[in-house]
């Protein structure tokens, strides 16, 4: 029989597979269903500072004094987060797996007091969304990458449950950066967040979205930096992000170095028995290879070696252009 359990952010998972922050997680019905489905672990719908800001934008009379202004920009805040903790407290009732809590944010004042009343609302870790493009001309190097070991610090002088760090790819260098937040604090990272796909309508001259869900060559990226960065710094949990849209996926990320996955676009194009086709297709694999357990085989294909050679670029590089007539 294979064990499919594993361990993220020091959180016990009954397998890989947790449902990334979307839709999909941002109700207690739907919620009990994706557990009942066999996901590992689910993470609620982000609670986003620039989303409660703009509401409140949007809500302001021009007539109102200062004091007024803040005033409802409080009570919008608090009416956010009081919809936001009922989630968690409602889901944990339901669902038998690790609940983590989300919010997506770009200054750190306001979401320590956020992160002390999620881990009292019952959350077992919260996952920290830090998305932003850097584009302004006089950007300081570097400035991006503190403010994430800023808020990481800040938050975990406030709570004690796992604190997980979602990037983006936008980084010079994860690594140093995983580095970095290691030492503050993170019990693990997850390589990708994806970003608004932007295009245009060339007949209406206008900026529209783009693809919306992932798709199978967005794994390439998560992979190739779990690989190096699992190998580099490996006393921290990695989950793979982006492009996980097959089952095939799933063990790839593991053999990178990968603890868990975080699904979402398989789930919306292939339902929730995704989650079971997934486990299914993953135990199937392992007892092929003759693995009783996921640690028996994560991080295999990291890029662990001693000359120094990063096998997820030059080597690759090397072997699929050396073909090519």
């Amino acid at each position: 029989m294979t064990n499919l359990k594993t361990t993220f952010a020091g959180l016990s998972l009954r397998n890989p597979i947790i449902i990334s922050s979307s839709g999909l997680t941002n109700s207690v019905g739907k919620n009990k269903k994706l557990a009942e489905e066999g996901a590992g672990a689910i993470v609620l719908k982000s609670l986003f500072e620039e989303q409660i800001m703009l509401e409140a934008d949007q809500l302001k009379d021009p007539a109102f004094s200062p004091e007024g202004s803040d005033y409802l920009e409080e009570y919008i805040r608090e009416h956010k987060l009081s919809e936001y903790l009922t989630l968690i407290k409602e889901s944990k009732k339901v669902c038998p797996i690790p609940i983590i809590a989300s919010i997506n944010c770009y200054t750190d004042s306001e979401w320590v007091d956020f992160a002390k009343q999620i881990e009292e609302a019952g959350a077992d870790a919260l996952e920290i969304n830090i998305l932003a493009l850097q584009s302004d001309v006089q950007y300081t190097y570097g400035s991006f990458e503190q403010r994430h070991i800023d808020i990481l610090r800040h938050i975990k002088k406030t709570i004690s449950i796992p604190v997980i760090m979602k990037l983006g790819d936008n980084l010079t260098n994860p690594v140093a950066l995983i580095d970095q937040l290691y030492a503050n604090g993170a019990a693990a990272v997850v390589l990708f967040n994806r970003f608004y796909q932007p295009d245009i309508n060339i007949e209406k001259l206008e900026h529209i979205s783009g693809e919306v869900f992932s798709n199978a060559s967005d794994l390439a990226t998560p992979l190739r930096w779990i690989g190096i960065a699992s190998a580099a710094v490996d006393k921290i949990d990695y989950a793979a992000s982006g492009g996980v849209g097959n089952a095939e996926a799933v063990v790839k990320a593991i053999l990178a170095g990968a603890s868990a996955v975080e699904v979402c676009s398989a789930v919306y194009q292939n339902t929730n028995a995704f989650i079971g086709e997934a486990n299914r297709f993953l135990s199937t694999w392992m007892t092929r290879k003759g693995f009783n357990s996921i640690a028996q085989f994560k991080g295999k294909l990291n890029t662990k070696d001693v000359k120094g050679i990063n096998t997820f670029e030059r080597t690759q590089f090397l072997k699929y252009f050396g073909k090519k007539e």
